[in-house]
């Protein structure tokens, strides 16, 4: 079974294809194998690698939640990255992983020859932060207490009902591998990192100075997404948004062929030299046109 040692943790991972580095890092619902369509799809030109964090079996599983954390899981993530000889590599995450891959962008930006940041954002909004730390507490507890019963619930969360809509046979596998999740991986990876990690609106300043190129992902329907997903844009520099109609959360399973076209569009654009950064002249308020004059008499 491959694994590689990262942070005294062993974590398991996969490898196809070759070509550039694609590195695909999974949200706190999925495992290595939510990414079996981006693997089919993109191993035809990349290598791609996929791994489970610490926590997700068959990797490591330690046993407190003060072994998880934000800062652990960008250094798990580095680690993989550079364990494997990877870097830069372009890397995609979703949600849990799109918080880790952001990251990234800020501590280890020359292990990332891009970032694609999807589903970003829960518990960041000021009014909704309180209430998402202490879902994420009575979570971990639930998880503990009776996780088979509690994943049907989780999994029928307001942002994954979309994927059922739109492909029940995804959806089942999708609650089919949750229910295989360690309980005690779960509960610690709520507690230490999900609860804990910080507002993606309190990176702001490290944010305006990340010039890694970013594409930012997020499907209409996944609220808690929505406004951070346009505060990143905002910020920054060198960043599109791209916003998946009736989309939920779980955006690489519902639109499989819309996500992997998008990515590699953006991946060629990188590695063709081609991303911009965003021209300042764009960053103002008027509506129709900017009034030299007008800009003449603030200054």
């Amino acid at each position: 079974m491959p694994e590689v040692q990262v942070n005294g943790v062993r974590l398991y991972y996969e490898s196809q294809g070759a070509g550039a580095p694609v590195v695909f890092v999974h949200e706190f619902a999925g495992a290595h194998e939510s990414w079996v369509d981006q693997v089919r799809f993109f191993c035809r030109r990349y290598h791609v690698v996929t791994y489970n964090a610490r926590g997700y079996p068959p990797s490591e599983v330690p046993p407190g939640p003060a072994q998880y954390s934000q800062d652990i899981a960008v250094d798990d993530l580095a680690g993989v990255i550079q364990g494997l000889d990877l870097a830069p590599a372009h890397v995609v995450g979703l949600s849990m992983g799109g918080y880790a891959t952001l990251h990234l962008g800020l501590r280890y930006p020359a292990l990332a020859r891009s970032l694609v940041v999807a589903g970003c954002g829960y518990g960041s909004v000021p009014s909704q932060q309180e209430r998402f730390r202490q879902e994420a507490q009575e979570a971990a507890r639930r998880f503990e207490e009776d996780f088979a019963g509690f994943a049907a619930t989780y999994t029928a969360g307001p942002t994954r009902l979309q994927l059922e809509r739109k492909d029940p046979i995804a959806y089942d596998r999708f609650v089919e591998n949750f229910r295989r999740h360690s309980p005690q991986g779960s509960a610690n990876t709520m507690r230490g990192l999900q609860s804990r990690r910080p507002s993606v609106y309190a990176l702001e300043e490290g944010l305006r100075k990340m010039e890694v190129p970013t594409l930012i992902l997020t499907g209409d329907e996944d609220e808690p997404c929505l406004e951070p997903g346009l505060f990143l844009k905002r910020t920054l520099p060198r960043a599109a948004l791209v916003t998946f109609p009736n989309a939920g959360h779980l955006i690489n399973l519902e639109e499989p062929a819309l996500f992997n076209r998008t990515v590699l569009d953006f991946i060629t654009e990188v590695d063709a030299g081609r991303w911009p950064r965003r021209d300042p002249r764009t960053r103002t308020q008027a509506a129709l046109f900017q009034d030299a004059r007008a800009q003449d008499k603030k200054t």
